[in-house]
């Protein structure tokens, strides 16, 4: 599954502006990947992966922000359509799991 963050947080003084960064570089050193301004994915391997990024995310959040996610299933992102200017563009992938026995 992926669980997307969308967010909006105040960019107003230079204290919000830091706040803004810390929380962009803290989703990017959790694996996220930046898809839009403001919205962020991140492939998991189950529901319980997503409620413990989930859960570390609302640890994180600037006292100021407003933070949505959405997890939804590899079938669903899979369906998802990309569009640049005229051209359509293909989604991604999920990354390749090392599975261990």
């Amino acid at each position: 599954m992926w669980l997307f963050a969308m967010f909006d947080l105040p960019m107003k003084t230079p204290m919000h502006r830091r706040q803004y960064t810390r929380f962009r570089k803290f989703l990017l050193r959790e694996g996220f990947s930046r898809l839009q301004f403001s919205v962020y994915a991140r492939y998991c391997v189950s529901e319980e992966s997503s409620a413990t990024h989930s859960q570390r995310i609302r640890d994180c959040l600037p006292p100021e922000g407003q933070v949505r996610l959405l997890a939804v299933t590899e079938r669903q992102f899979g369906k998802q359509r990309i569009f640049m200017g005229l051209k359509q563009k293909p989604t991604e992938a999920a990354p390749l799991q090392l599975m261990m026995f």
